[in-house]
């Protein structure tokens, strides 16, 4: 799906090593490629939390003034400390103008969304004109299935995966049951071979082209929430329309983690939140994307005051005046205090720019598949029951900056221990711990430290049994 924009991280891996002459797994290789990688500096742009901070830390195992070893922005992005100013900015413009405020400063409240549109359309590869700004993801999951969803006696199914998100499940059987269609007959879910986590891209294609005239929606994630899988967007999207369907993506994991080009792979909508790895706080307010050959052809189901052409919406004459395309599925006035924290996270990506972090990205997660690699070296592949796997998968084209990791021994034992040592990540069921090295604010000799302490808590568990 993308080029390779650099060699394979293995080999990097073992060049640095051989220039120091040291082996791969030497801190040396870590502090070296850190001393070396320039978005290093945007570590500073954040708050990371100290050990003694945390509530599961055991402060008998960790120097309670060192930083904890984060790996959870594919959860929740940590805090750019411009976020506070920003804030304040507001808060102060409130207490000292009241409603003046509407029209005036940097951010004037009744167009703070469009304000940072300029900032976010190169992180999904759109015109500013296909993003909106507003609500949470799953709202404008709704709001979009209600224009794009139409069923006919034809095509009456929605395609997705078998283990797509829960809220996004939810969200398209209760479309279904909307319509009144029966849920099994409607809800078309793909799942992988038996036996396998990833779904395959020729599975897909191929119940694409079999059952494509009956598809009237397909919804995928761009990355798969458990498994970290990176979704041929493109491919997807140009097999679905080749059969008559839309095409719509769940970005919550990809957007701000992977490069995104909407607008030139034709996708026909898409969605995501903004509190992972764009990292605008809990509740962060979502976006939605409407490629603009739908702009006078989809309209919204639902509508409201912010949906009408600004230039006469305050006549308030109950005539409506609809914003063509993404920008009149609009319901409300934006929510100006979480405007500010976008705000100051897309600053930064605008600084550090997607294709760097990118870049950055492919190393950062594939120095970290190589360490736990290593380490399994000790316990070989072919045996039945390796200590540690991961499901996620390993060509760099095929996944984001997450790693999901499965574990011959209970992963709650592993989990507890991870975090007594603050290591900062989740477990999700059935199998999976993940762990995500983000490129903005993580560091090679993160990855360095956590590869250690997981050594360190799977031999210490083994010894136990």
């Amino acid at each position: 799906m993308e080029s390779s924009p650099l060699q394979l991280p293995a080999d990097t891996v073992q060049q640095i090593a051989a220039h120091l002459k040291c082996h791969p797994t030497d801190e040396r290789v870590a502090l070296h490629l850190d001393e070396k990688d320039e978005l290093r500096p945007f570590r500073d742009y954040f708050y990371i939390p100290k050990m003694q901070d945390l509530p599961p830390i055991d402060l008998s195992l960790v120097n309670k003034d060192e930083n904890a070893i984060y790996f959870l922005g594919n959860s929740l992005g940590l805090q750019p400390k411009l976020v506070k100013t920003y804030l304040q900015e507001e808060l102060d413009k409130w207490a000292k103008m009241g409603a003046y405020g509407h029209e005036v400063g940097k951010r004037p409240w009744i167009t703070a969304d469009e304000s940072i549109l300029g900032l976010m359309k190169d992180i999904v590869g759109a015109n500013e004109k296909e993003i909106a700004l507003m609500n949470a993801l799953t709202v404008n999951l709704h709001l979009l299935l209600l224009s794009f969803f139409k069923p006919t006696p034809k095509r009456y199914k929605i395609l997705l995966e078998a283990k797509a998100f829960p809220s996004d499940h939810y969200g398209i059987e209760s479309q279904l049951q909307l319509h009144g269609l029966n849920v099994e007959k409607s809800m078309r879910m793909i799942k992988p071979r038996e036996g396998e986590e990833i779904l395959r891209m020729e599975d897909i294609l191929e119940v694409i082209e079999k059952e494509g005239d009956s598809i009237a929606v397909i919804l995928f994630s761009g990355v798969q929430f458990y498994t970290g899988q990176l979704f041929n967007m493109p491919a997807i999207t140009k097999a679905g329309q080749a059969k008559g369907c839309f095409v719509g993506f769940d970005l919550a994991h990809a957007v701000g983690n992977v490069e995104l080009h909407l607008h030139d792979w034709g996708v026909d909508f898409a969605c995501w939140c903004s509190y992972k790895y764009l990292n605008s706080g809990a509740g962060g307010l979502a976006g939605a994307f409407v490629h603009e050959k739908h702009a006078y052809k989809i309209k919204p189901a639902l509508v409201g005051w912010f949906g009408h052409e600004l230039s006469t919406r305050f006549k308030m004459d109950n005539k409506l005046q609809l914003i063509p395309g993404v920008n009149g599925f609009r319901i409300s006035n934006p929510p100006i205090l979480l405007v500010c924290s976008l705000h100051a996270s897309l600053e930064i990506f605008r600084q550090a720019t997607i294709k760097a972090l990118r870049r950055k990205s492919i190393l950062l997660t594939g120095y970290l598949e190589y360490m736990i690699k290593l380490y399994c070296s000790k316990h070989p592949a072919d045996t039945k029951d390796p200590t540690v796997t991961i499901i996620t998968p390993s060509r760099i084209e095929d996944r984001g900056c997450q790693l999901t990791l499965t574990f011959s021994i209970p992963k709650k034992n592993v989990f507890e221990e991870l975090e007594k040592r603050g290591v900062v990540c989740d477990k999700r069921e059935p199998d999976g711990i993940r762990v995500a090295p983000v490129p903005l604010y993580n560091s090679f000799h993160d990855v360095y430290k956590f590869v250690k302490i997981l050594a360190s808590v799977l031999d210490s568990t083994e010894k136990k049994k």
